[in-house]
């Protein structure tokens, strides 16, 4: 076996792995760049290999940077199956039609306001093309294996950082490699612990957090005395939230919160059409986290989901105090944009990031202390009071996945380490290299090595 890094190296986002045999070409994950211009470009260049080349697409989970390139890969060419787990597969029909529909707002946006570079903005891809790639979806469960092209076997194992989120083993020849996708916390509010790992011969290593670990904040004390010191100015409070997995955990924060009467009973607005869907998901499936059916219940009782662009724009107008979730996470787009521009300007109002903001992200430079935002070609200033409660990342910092990887069977040959800013990831390959003592390294992107 071939292995060959095109993506998610030097970066936590764009998400893509090769794998190649004498007979076939298996691409682990195929995310889409998101972040600093520069890295937002390569979406724009040709695929590093041929998509008509690629046998099947193999995915750890639905989130877009490691989703989200897929209805281009098809557009350009690619005709093979998509391989996932049940709930990858149900949130990706929420994800990839969103992602194409936030593609094509944000280019009539742009053209009518003119606003883009270019005589005339065009979508990266549409809601067409994300259809078209979802009927190529192939659904399995956990730790069954299957066969995505010949004398190749896939098995899943659950790896806790959301719904649906795997590790994947991949063996050919007698030699295996798992990728480790996105690794989840382990005690984690609402998401289940990752499962200790196989043994293989190989492992890719994500280390979003390789060089750092969270802050030991109670994260409902901390977000309780955001939500109460702004709701005590009569403000409201904004967040911007990954639609699958953090809109989920906030929801059950928030409502924790509200039910012991540690803040007040406050409209509760879930305004993401994507966000909304995926919460559905999330409480239909009791066994894959930690919430049973009535913690489901009063969550989906107690939130106002906003579904309509009317509904949605006259919640942009409100001024009386509330709590609104909408995405993105990175405020990198999607309607949480209009809730920033109103309410960034006033001093009253909060602004809650819940987790890892990218560099060069709306996110990254406001929790940086910006004082000045551009959206939709207009600055706005920064007067609201801006939060990143850090402790509510659904990814293992080093300690927590290095403890996991204690406690799996594994003796790996190699490591790679990828999914991380330059710093973290040669940090993790350290940590891995001195606790672990196992031969590691950070490839280049666009690198190839033999298994």
């Amino acid at each position: 076996m071939k292995l060959r890094f095109l993506g998610g190296v030097d970066t936590v986002t764009g998400s893509r792995h090769l794998i190649e045999t004498a007979t076939s070409r298996v691409l682990i994950d195929c995310g889409m760049y998101q972040g600093v211009k520069a890295l937002r470009r390569r979406n724009w260049a040709p695929f590093p290999e041929r998509p008509e080349s690629i046998d099947a697409v193999v995915l750890t989970h639905a989130h877009i940077d490691h989703t989200g390139y897929l209805p281009l890969l098809v557009k350009r060419g690619f005709k093979g199956k998509i391989h996932c787990t049940q709930s990858t597969l149900e949130l990706c029909r929420v994800l990839l039609p969103d992602a194409g529909h936030l593609q094509e707002e944000d280019a009539r946006y742009a053209n009518r306001k003119h606003f883009s570079r270019h005589e005339k903005a065009e979508p990266l891809f549409t809601v067409k093309d994300a259809l078209r790639a979802l009927e190529l979806f192939e659904a399995h469960p956990f730790d069954k294996s299957f066969s995505p092209v010949n004398e190749v076997d896939v098995s899943f194992s659950p790896a806790g950082h959301i719904l649906g989120s795997a590790c994947v083993r991949l063996s050919h020849g007698g030699k295996s490699i798992i990728f480790s996708g996105d690794v989840g916390r382990q005690n984690d509010p609402v998401m289940l612990p990752p499962v200790p790992l196989q043994s293989a011969d190989y492992l890719v290593l994500e280390s979003t957090y390789g060089n750092r670990v969270h802050s030991t904040v109670d994260p409902e004390e901390a977000l309780a005395e955001v939500i109460n010191q702004t709701l005590a100015k009569g403000g409201i409070v904004l967040m911007p939230a990954f639609a699958v997995g953090r809109a989920q955990l906030l929801l059950y924060l928030i409502h924790e919160l509200q039910k012991q009467k540690r803040i007040p009973d406050v409209p509760v607005f879930l305004n993401s059409p994507m966000a909304i869907t995926a919460t559905e998901v999330f409480l239909r499936h009791h066994n894959e986290h930690r919430l049973d059916a009535n913690q489901c219940h009063e969550i989906d009782a107690g939130t106002t989901y906003v579904r309509t662009v009317e509904d949605a724009i006259e919640l942009t107008a409100r001024r009386l105090p509330a709590i609104i979730i909408s995405a993105s996470g990175m405020a990198s787009g999607g309607r949480v944009l209009h809730h920033l521009k109103a309410l960034l300007p006033n001093h009253r109002n909060s602004v809650v990031f819940a987790g890892y903001q990218a560099p060069g992200t709306r996110g990254d430079a406001m929790v940086n202390g910006v004082d000045k935002v551009k959206i939709h070609g207009e600055y706005f200033p920064v007067k609201a009071m801006i939060y990143n409660l850090d402790s509510l990342s659904a990814h293992g910092d080093y300690e927590e996945i290095l403890t996991w990887l204690k406690q799996s069977s594994l003796q790996p040959r190699k490591v790679f380490i990828t999914h991380g800013e330059t710093r973290a990831s040669d940090a993790m390959r350290k940590h891995v290299e001195e606790q672990l003592g196992w031969d590691a390294e950070v490839p280049e992107l666009y690198s190839e090595v033999e298994l």
